[in-house]
């Protein structure tokens, strides 16, 4: 009989955490943070729609990792990183505001013509924009803090596995961003002055929300 009390109560420090995770709240913030428009998925849209789902993977690939990396490296220093959070903020804020403008005056200047010269924004491109990307820093700070650590702060491997699922999260609707821009793939060739400038203003709006 004790032996067996031993084995619930093993099962339920194993399983515990997971049953009692706020499953809907954690959800429901990543999808509504990450579905919402941002500099991944407007690039991830604007990519798609000059070349092609296919030819965009390569970027979105490139976000993927790069989100990966932001989404551990928030994990492994989430202590340290939340406590310079009011130090680094306003400067990461500044330089990603000053390359989302920078990528609003690229999109801006493109042309209605569909080729591979066109296309800068590869696997590194898409790497390297995480990590000036305020957005997901902090998405990733608020879901560990608010909903992950609290209960697998003592996991390694479940903390490793919640970075990736953040990550894969964020990615997956990039992928649907970029489907709806290969979708109207000839109506961004077509009207590509028009998209091109809406595509800009997201741009510089994402920059401006970021110091709202």
């Amino acid at each position: 009989m004790f032996i067996k009390l031993s084995l619930v109560n093993i099962q339920k420090r194993k399983f515990g955490g997971i049953i009692l995770f706020q499953w809907i709240n954690f959800l429901t913030y990543a999808v509504i943070t990450t579905a919402t428009p941002g500099p991944n998925n407007i690039m991830s849209m604007s990519n798609a729609g000059r070349v092609g789902l296919k030819k965009s993977y390569p970027f979105n690939l490139g976000i993927w990792a790069g989100f990966s990396a932001v989404m551990i490296i928030c994990t492994v220093l989430s202590s340290v990183l939340n406590a310079l959070l009011p130090v680094i903020k306003m400067p990461m804020l500044v330089l990603g505001g000053a390359y989302m403008l920078y990528l609003a005056y690229k999109t801006l200047k493109r042309t209605g013509e569909i080729g591979e010269k066109q296309v800068k924004n590869g696997f590194l491109s898409g790497l390297l924009l995480q990590f000036i990307n305020p957005k997901i820093y902090i998405y990733g700070m608020v879901s560990m803090e608010s909903y992950i650590m609290p209960h697998f702060q003592h996991s390694p491997v479940k903390l490793f596995a919640f970075a990736i699922l953040l990550a894969t999260i964020g990615c997956f609707f990039n992928l649907c961003w970029a489907a709806f821009g290969s979708a109207f793939r000839l109506l961004f060739s077509r009207y590509a002055r028009a998209i091109n400038t809406v595509m800009s203003l997201l741009l510089v709006y994402c920059a401006v929300s970021l110091f709202l």
